[in-house]
């Protein structure tokens, strides 16, 4: 049995983190939220130590290396907002624990260097969580891909997700692009993550449209050209999706044939505890494609190229 912490607790994500620990039979030592609404614990680790003053979770955490080598812990799962990734994942590595670590690993590519240096230094690992790159049908796709003959054409993809948000978005660190990177960082990471898994290296990103609550462009993949529109504005949504009284909509198409994954979501998380505590898990390196792609799509200038943009842009 492996001893957890996790930061984040009060957060939306969390739970998933919570059932992963529970399900691969491990316990949770300590707790961290600013927030205090954390009942939740009650119902997977109700003896877990919890703090609402990073501080006091930071030296609890060393308290517990220094002396109660039963509660040390090995692993800190990782689920507070964006901009604090890195800092949490320093404090695991510090603390010498392995991180396990929502996206965006960082905001910022360089920081993934100096995460590389401290992994060195301590012999700890981090893993990101990349759960689509588990998804049994994702998976069979990339192996079609990958057996395919290279010399064809490269796919047609068009990438659209509108997930309509609230006033309150606004007013969230999730509204504000210091702490989530903005709408490219904060819903498309793990979107980006797995078009760059599945088509390869970019060759080219370009950007048509960056507003607070939209952004939209092309990517260029060694087996792909993507058009990809990311919203959060309930005006964009379909028109059946709003008849249905839907608040989001998913689509991804691949040469015209919808790629259907909607189902197979609800172990995914334990699927890459399994495999972190297995050797395995997804690090640094699996990590930087998409986090390189989303800080130059926050930085490019932007281009009104027409042949390249998605069709809700041309509309």
């Amino acid at each position: 049995m492996k001893n957890f912490a996790i930061t984040g607790v009060a957060g939306y994500i969390a739970p998933r983190h919570l059932q992963a620990i529970k399900d691969t039979n491990n316990n949770l030592v300590a707790a961290m939220d600013p927030h205090d609404s954390v009942g939740i614990l009650d119902r997977y680790f109700p003896n877990t130590s919890f703090f609402t003053e990073f501080e006091r979770f930071d030296r609890h955490i060393e308290k517990l290396k220094r002396t109660n080598a039963t509660e040390k812990v090995d692993f800190l799962s990782i689920c507070s907002p964006n901009n604090l990734h890195d800092a949490h994942i320093r404090l695991a590595l510090r603390s010498g624990s392995d991180a396990i670590c929502e996206k965006p690993l960082v905001l910022n590519p360089w920081n993934l260097d100096q995460l590389q240096d401290i992994e060195k230094e301590t012999g700890k690992k981090v893993f990101n969580v990349l759960q689509l790159r588990v998804h049994n049908s994702l998976v069979e796709l990339r192996e079609k891909i990958l057996k395919r003959n290279q010399t064809k054409s490269k796919y047609n993809v068009v990438l659209t997700y509108i997930t309509s948000r609230g006033l309150w978005y606004d007013f969230s660190w999730k509204g504000r692009e210091e702490i989530s990177g903005g709408v490219a960082t904060n819903i498309g990471v793990h979107f980006f993550d797995l078009l760059l898994w599945l088509f390869g290296d970019i060759q080219n990103n370009i950007v048509h449209l960056r507003e607070k609550g939209k952004v939209a462009g092309f990517l260029e993949l060694k087996n792909a050209n993507v058009k990809w529109f990311l919203s959060l504005d309930k005006n964009d949504l379909p028109s059946d999706a709003i008849a249905n009284k839907k608040t989001t909509f998913r689509s991804i198409t691949v040469d015209n044939k919808e790629l259907e994954f909607t189902e197979g979501f609800t172990d995914l998380h334990t699927k890459i505890y399994e495999q972190v505590l297995a050797g395995n898990g997804f690090g640094i390196e699996d990590a930087r494609p998409a986090i390189e792609a989303v800080y130059n799509i926050r930085h490019n200038s932007l281009t009104d190229d027409k042949e390249t943009m998605h069709p809700l842009i041309l509309k």
